[in-house]
């Protein structure tokens, strides 16, 4: 009797607190909430991780010529087919409009931000009748530590933060495939902390492609991509792709093809999706194929 007339004390005592009143007990809260998922552009991918997640970071790491592109193309080529503007931060100026357009892309629902190697001028000092100016350098020559990709990720993260600001694009990619991955492990988490929160409660779906994981856990989904190959009947470890239906002549490449295919194997890493959590995925990786520009 005096342990439950005691415990009532404190609750008023605590209620009465400014501080303390504002506070919602646990039983009150409200549930987090699902978000909205949207479609890939590839059904096998949308099966196997069940879409892309608006308000929230997805990753898409993969080797070079893994097929980490396609899947940037077709998720971009889907998002703008839906009428909605699309924001491409290209960190190694490596985008292609013509594949874009192969696959499906609304370019004039694109916003492509070119970032570019900036150049510095080192050694200043008075120039003299007859000699040249100083050279310029590029920063990863201008003796002050930098790497050649820093001036270009900088752009990246500024970039980066004033779009999702804006709040009015249904998708904002990242593409940091060209990047090394021990540059792009240079970029602070906290910037990916900033992206996550700035991200959280828009209908932005924030897709990042790279060689290597480095979003850690702000990233709601993780991809890996890569592709298998087969060459006259042998399977090998890196590439598998069809050749081309029209191969060049004889006379224009004696001793090459033409490929046009490539089957592109995914595979789920993690997600922390709703519908991921509600069911364990019978298999983790997924097949689908990607035609090259040229091919049509």
């Amino acid at each position: 009797m005096k342990t439950a007339r005691k415990t009532a004390e404190i609750q008023t005592h605590a209620g009465a607190v400014s501080k303390l009143a504002a506070v919602v007990p646990a039983s009150r809260l409200e549930g987090r909430r699902v978000p909205e998922i949207t479609s890939s552009g590839i059904p096998q991918l949308d099966a196997l991780t069940g879409g892309l997640a608006r308000g929230c970071l997805t990753e898409i790491c993969g080797a070079a010529s893994s097929g980490r592109t396609s899947v940037l193309l077709f998720a971009l080529a889907q998002a703008t087919q839906r009428g909605e503007v699309c924001a491409l931060i290209d960190a190694s100026d490596a985008f292609d409009p013509a594949s874009a357009a192969a696959a499906g892309m609304e370019m004039s629902r694109l916003l492509w931000v070119r970032c570019r190697e900036t150049r510095v001028v080192t050694g200043l000092r008075p120039v003299r009748a007859g000699q040249s100016p100083p050279a310029t350098q590029s920063s990863a020559e201008n003796g002050f530590g930098f790497s050649r990709w820093e001036s270009q990720l900088a752009q990246m993260l500024k970039v980066t933060d004033l779009l999702l600001q804006s709040n009015g694009f249904g998708m904002i990619a990242l593409d940091l495939g060209d990047i090394p991955a021990r540059s792009a492990r240079r970029i602070p988490l906290a910037s990916w902390f900033r992206f996550r929160r700035a991200v959280e409660h828009t209908p932005t779906v924030l897709l990042v492609l790279e060689q290597q994981p480095i979003a850690g856990s702000c990233s709601s989904l993780l991809v890996n991509v890569s592709i298998k190959s087969q060459v006259a009947g042998k399977r090998l470890s890196a590439v598998r792709y069809q050749p081309s239906e029209n191969p060049p002549t004889q006379s224009e490449l004696p001793h090459s093809k033409l490929l046009d295919q490539f089957e592109i194997t995914a595979e789920l890493m993690h997600s922390r999706s709703e519908k991921q959590l509600e069911r364990k995925p019978v298999q983790s990786t997924a097949s689908f194929k990607s035609r090259a520009a040229w091919a049509g």
